[in-house]
């Protein structure tokens, strides 16, 4: 297959020459100023920059895509890489319009699907965005949950877990194992009061949201708990303490759930009120639809023969 006949308008050398040089550099003065009017049909604004078969790049094509803003060096560059671009572009549209089948270059019933779906697209959304009822209530939310448990099983460990990590290069931080364990085995609310107070001075890191579940190999990519049995060792560990060569960690695991139990509805909240939305959003278009054939229908707009 013989590619059709094409020209950049460069010299043989890599160097642009003073001609294309010129042209590139007006366009881009105009293109950064902002010029209109009678000086842009000065001699040279429509000077070809290329040509591939009977198609012509001009000058004025690229000044109008030129990014604002930008220096007249960076300009030229953005015109080399156009100008390289749009030719490749024109040899592969050209050999493939030479070689296709008619059959497969008609589009214009694509064409014309393609903006009756895109019209109607955009009428249902707008029509969606100025009606729709956006507002999903807590109740509303507990009732799909308690519905549809079986489509919220975990598909991991997750816990909620309090931890501090000391760092071990501190003068004092046998002191603090030991004030930080012994505070680890009071109570969650005096627990909570406790590293309130002391952890943002005292440990390096520290982890205290016990509303938050968070996935238990989150917390084993901070904490370096070695187990094979991610159950197992959730069901028989509540407080832990941990030492390396440079941290000491102490962790409370508040509460947990296995993989393949159902998730706390808390987790699925948001998840679940998409779920709402989308519905509402798919009833609202059903609905719309139905409404337009009805109405039409009613008043004879169409006939089916």
């Amino acid at each position: 297959m013989r590619l059709p006949a094409f020209n950049i308008f460069f010299p043989k050398g890599k160097e642009l020459s003073i001609k294309m040089f010129g042209l590139l550099l007006l366009l881009a003065i105009l293109a950064g100023t902002g010029l209109s009017g009678c000086r842009q049909q000065k001699k040279g604004i429509n000077a070809p920059l290329a040509r591939v078969g009977d198609k012509y790049l001009y000058v004025n094509d690229l000044k109008t895509i030129i990014p604002q803003g930008i220096s007249p060096h960076d300009s030229l560059l953005f015109c080399q890489s156009y100008i390289n671009k749009w030719v490749h572009t024109q040899l592969l549209l050209q050999q493939a319009e030479k070689n296709l089948p008619e059959d497969m270059l008609n589009f214009k019933k694509r064409l014309e699907e393609y903006r009756n779906s895109l019209i109607i697209y955009q009428y249902e959304t707008e029509y969606v965005r100025q009606n729709m009822d956006t507002v999903v209530t807590k109740k509303q939310i507990d009732k799909y949950y308690k519905n549809h448990l079986k489509d919220f099983q975990l598909k991991e460990n997750i816990v909620k877990v309090i931890y501090a990590i000391i760092n071990l290069k501190r003068e004092d931080s046998p002191q603090l194992e030991r004030v930080f364990w012994g505070m680890f085995h009071l109570p969650d609310s005096i627990l909570m009061d406790s590293l309130e107070n002391y952890a943002p001075t005292m440990a390096e890191s520290y982890f205290m949201d016990t509303n938050r579940w968070l996935p238990f190999n989150q917390v084993l990519k901070i904490i370096p708990i070695e187990t094979y049995n991610q159950g197992i060792y959730l069901k028989n560990h509540r407080i832990i303490r941990l030492k390396d060569n440079n941290k000491f960690y102490i962790v409370k695991f508040v509460n947990f759930k296995i993989k393949d139990e159902i998730s706390p509805e808390v987790m699925e909240a948001r998840f679940i009120r998409q779920i709402i939305l989308n519905k509402r959003k798919t009833d609202m278009i059903r609905q719309l639809r139905a409404g337009i054939f009805k109405q039409a229908e009613k008043h004879k707009k169409f006939e089916i023969y």
